[in-house]
Formats: C-alpha cells, sequence, structure tokens
C-alpha cells in the first residue's frame, strides 16, 4: 500500500509505474482533481478523504476498486463512476450533494455513505440491488419513498432530517426483511413523540435490533 496522508500534496503524480499497488492513501491534503492513477488497475482501495476535489472524475481505469472514500471535499454531483463494476462501498459524506444520482453500474455495491450533504430525497437505488448500508444522516430528506428498490436493506442511518411520519416508517421499511439497524434521532417523528418513539419504531418494525445507538430490549419470555 502507499499512504501519503497528512501532507501538503496539491497534485497526484509519479505513481504510475506502481502498478501492483492495490491500496492508496492520500488523506488530508489539497488535492482539487482526480487524476494519473490510470495504469493502478489492481487498486481495491482508494481514500482522498478531506482534500478540495469538485468533481468525481479519473476513475474509468479502476476496474478492480472495492472501496472509495471521498468523504470532506467539494463535491456536489455524484458522476464518474460507471466503470466501477466491483465497488462495494462508496463515501462521500460531508460534501455538497443534492441528489443521489449516478449510480448506474454499481451492481456489486452493499455500502453507501452520503451523511452531511444537502440532499432531498432518496433516489436511483434501483441501480444497487445488493445495496445493504446506506446512511442519509444530516441531510434535507423529508420522507422515505424511494427505499423500494432496497430489498437486502440491513441498516438505515437517517437521523436529524425531516422525516415526520411513522405510517411511513412502516410503510416503506416493514417488508424489508433483512433490516436490523436504524437511525432516526434528530427527525421531528422522535422529537414529536418524545418518550414514546422508541416503543413505536420497535412496534412498527419488529424485526430491528438496534435503534440509533441502542440496542433493542428483547420482550419477556412467552
Amino acid at each position: 500500500s502507499l499512504d501519503l496522508s497528512f501532507n501538503k500534496i496539491r497534485t497526484i503524480e509519479n505513481v504510475d509505474t506502481l502498478t501492483s499497488l492495490t491500496d492508496v492513501y492520500f488523506v488530508a491534503n489539497k488535492i482539487t482533481k482526480i487524476e494519473r492513477l490510470d495504469a493502478l488497475t489492481r487498486l481495491t482501495n482508494l481514500e482522498l478523504g478531506a482534500n478540495r476535489i469538485r468533481i468525481i472524475e479519473g476513475l474509468d481505469a479502476l476496474v478492480n476498486l472495492e472501496q472509495l472514500w471521498l468523504g470532506k471535499n467539494k463535491i456536489a454531483k455524484i458522476q464518474g463512476l460507471g466503470s466501477l463494476k466491483k465497488l462495494k462501498l462508496l463515501s462521500i459524506q460531508s460534501n455538497r450533494v443534492v441528489k443521489i444520482e449516478g449510480l448506474s453500474g454499481l451492481s456489486s455495491l452493499e455500502e453507501l455513505y452520503l451523511s452531511h450533504n444537502g440532499i432531498e430525497a432518496i433516489a436511483d437505488l434501483e441501480a444497487v440491488p445488493k445495496l445493504r448500508v446506506l446512511d442519509v444522516s444530516n441531510n434535507r430528506i423529508a420522507n422515505l419513498s424511494g427505499l423500494a428498490p432496497a430489498t437486502r436493506l440491513e441498516e438505515l442511518w437517517a437521523s436529524n432530517n425531516n422525516l415526520s411520519s411513522f405510517e411511513e416508517v412502516e410503510s416503506e421499511l416493514k417488508d424489508k426483511e433483512q433490516l436490523n439497524t436504524v437511525y432516526f434521532e434528530g427527525n421531528p417523528l422522535e422529537r414529536d413523540a418524545r418518550a414514546t418513539y422508541r416503543l413505536k419504531i420497535k412496534t412498527l418494525l419488529p424485526r430491528v435490533i438496534q435503534i440509533d445507538a441502542a440496542m433493542v430490549r428483547a420482550g419477556p419470555a412467552p
């Protein structure tokens, strides 16, 4: 692996001969553009968090990539990912994304982290049928419509949004047979229900074993 994190690197360069690399870390630099990575076709993990990247580009040759970390940049649009057929984890947390899009081609994706953006709706999940974990915490989402294609969902992190309907929680999530963890704290439905919030979620989603940071207490044995 190659770790050049926490430097003052402004451009990606001089890595084209390192063709056997599988893991590359450029965390916390001053990189503005994803470039000059075409030769690293064996790469499985690319970490570019905490830089100054505005556009997702320059990844077409990285066909073996399984994890892509782009948190804490200045990205406004999800794009440029179509060739990453083996990608299992995508993190674009703390950017400027306002729409879930550009997921076409990511048929292997299992984990999608999009917290701390400006997203208003859940969408485009039909492109990622294997999705297990979705983190959309700290956005502007007002409803859960758009989750229907995520039939394998195990964890939904949706804290600090604008969700207000328990009825919608039930209708959108009750059929998710593998769902075991939900985060809804900081939404109107949690603030308005107060003391009854956890009980309501537990009643509506009896398969869930974790609500927010706390495990669900098992009821008395029959």
